[in-house]
Formats: structure tokens, sequence, C-alpha cells
């Protein structure tokens, strides 16, 4: 399979990623939850400083940035919690971050990596191409791109997720549960935590690396792909490094509705005190939907808890 990208990430890059991530921040919890009956564990990635997993690989991809490179700036597409991760980033290393997000992307998100210092162009989706909008920034203004997911350092960093999860286990988890956009944070699992089991969850009608995991070949979302409220797992096709990554690795993609998710939302607030956006609770949706099996070893990831203000308590009072 040719690779769109100048090298494949590792378990040995994980590693030093994780290294790099403990240096600046403190482990996410891992918090007990009961499941039918049985203890598993939920990783608590909304409560990092940008309220998702993405400050990991985000992170990673710009302390490896040369001193010329981190002096041109970088570039990046996401929906919000990517942008927030890689705009963080930039503030504290001291760089310009130029961020593509979609035009209906939750407010919440666009006002808060505007917040970080970032600049924010708007695209139009469905229409136009997040990635070539992001090319034509580049070849303007030059600079770095960091993409949400198909960079073989951001996956490395979103991995570093599993390092942790060993630590606070103090073992290997039996199986791990996560919210799936392009696979980036699936392929970083896979990498970190290699004798445990990857469950990746997209959206249905989103379920991008599940079909290409079945089809072994890139499969893109169809244009009458329908609405969901997941608008972090909206990616219109995984990456070619995605694929070879998790290509015999991950189990089965498993697919959630709207109605399970919002589920698992109202599931996290009252039984973990937590917020949890749309997509951060796809995977705990696929859990209590029985989509999964659950035993003592079980680790889902709570990915992101940026959610808009007036549907999370639409969700929670039971009015969408």
């Amino acid at each position: 399979m040719i690779q769109d990208t100048v090298r494949m990430p590792t378990a040995d890059g994980v590693r030093q990623a994780a290294q790099a991530v403990a240096a600046i921040l403190p482990p996410t919890p891992l918090l007990p939850v009961d499941i039918g009956g049985v203890k598993a564990w939920v990783k608590a990635e909304v409560l990092q400083p940008i309220g998702a997993f993405k400050i990991r690989g985000a992170w990673w991809r710009l302390v490896s940035l040369s001193p010329e490179e981190r002096a041109a700036g970088v570039v990046a597409v996401s929906s919000g919690n990517h942008a927030q991760g890689v705009a963080w980033a930039a503030r504290r290393l001291g760089m310009s971050a130029t961020i593509v997000m979609p035009h209906d992307a939750p407010e919440v998100k666009l006002a808060n990596t505007r917040a970080l210092g970032a600049e924010v162009v708007l695209y139009r989706r469905p229409g136009e191409d997040r990635d070539a909008v992001a090319a034509r920034l580049i070849e303007q203004r030059g600079g770095t791109l960091v993409h949400a997911f198909g960079d073989p350092w951001v996956i490395e960093g979103q991995g570093s997720a599993a390092i942790e999860i060993a630590a606070q286990l103090g073992r290997a988890p039996s199986r791990i549960v996560a919210c799936c956009g392009g696979g980036g944070l699936a392929a970083g699992l896979a990498l970190g935590a290699p004798d445990s089991a990857i469950h990746p969850v997209e959206p249905v009608g989103w379920d991008m690396v599940g079909q290409s995991l079945a089809a072994g070949a890139i499969v893109p979302a169809a244009p009458d792909a329908p609405k969901t409220i997941c608008d972090a797992l909206q990616p219109l096709a995984t990456k070619p490094i995605n694929l070879a990554v998790l290509q015999g690795r991950a189990e089965p993609g498993l697919a959630v509705t709207d109605a399970e998710v919002r589920a698992a939302q109202r599931f996290a607030f009252a039984n973990l005190r937590l917020v949890v956006e749309p997509g951060g609770a796809a995977a705990l949706a696929a859990v209590l939907a029985g989509k999964v099996p659950v035993d003592e070893g079980t680790v889902i990831m709570l990915t992101g808890g940026n959610a808009d203000p007036a549907a999370y308590a639409a969700t929670i009072g039971g009015t969408d």
C-alpha cells in the first residue's frame, strides 16, 4: 500500500510521545464504571485542558517540528477538538496556527479555538474539501500541515493514552473501545496497546473506517450520508496510513445511532458526573447498547467534552 506520509508511526514513537505528554500534562483519570453488573473502566479524556484527547497528538506533532518549521507555523483541519489541541500547543510553543474548520462547527469549539490565539478559516460542508482549503493556505503562506488523523506524529501522540491506561491498570487492558472519526486514535491505541483488542466506534452512515477495514481499501462517505449529532466524527474518508496500521489489528468496526449516543451522554452525566459531547460518547454508546463484550479489563474512551450547551441541556433533559 502506498503511503501519503513521509514515515509510518511506530510503537517506539508512541512511547516517546507518552513521555513528552507526561512532561506537561497529568494523566487523565481512569474511572470504574458498572456496565450490566460488570466493572469496566472509562478513560476520562474529557478532562484534558482542551476537553479532548486531541491535545496529545497536537503536542507531539508540534514539539517534533524543527526550529525552522516552528517559525513557519502550522495549518490544521478540524471540526473543533483537534483545532483546540493545535491552538493550545501552538500558543504554548509561541507558534502561529491557522485552523480550517467547518462553518457549522459548534460555536463553543469555534470560540475556544479563537480564544487560544489561532486564526480560523471556515469552509462549507458538504460542498468544500477541507484538505484542499488547507493545501491552498500552505501554498500561499507556507507552514506545516498538522492533519487531524492522517499524520504519523499525531497518531503516535494519540496512542500515548494507551501507555497511561496500562500504567493505571497495572496491566494491559483486554480491550479498548474508542470513538472513531478518521482512525487516528484507534491507530495510536493499536500501536500503544499491542496486546489489547481495539474496537473503533463510528456513527451510523459515517463508519468509513469500519467499511474500509472490511473492504481492505479506503471507502469514502456516501454523498447522501445521513446527518449525525457526532460532529467530531464526520471525515469523508480515512487515510492510507490509518488503514495500514489498523488492517488486521482492529476489531470489526461498530456503528451507533444518535439515540444510542444520547443515551450514553445521559449515562455519563448521571453515573460519572461527566459532560461528554456526542462524538466523545460513541464508544460508551456501543458498550451500553451491547455491541461490545465487556469484562474487567475493558477500557472505554470518553474522548471529548466540548458539548454545545443548548443541545446538551436538551439531551440531558430528554427534550431533544
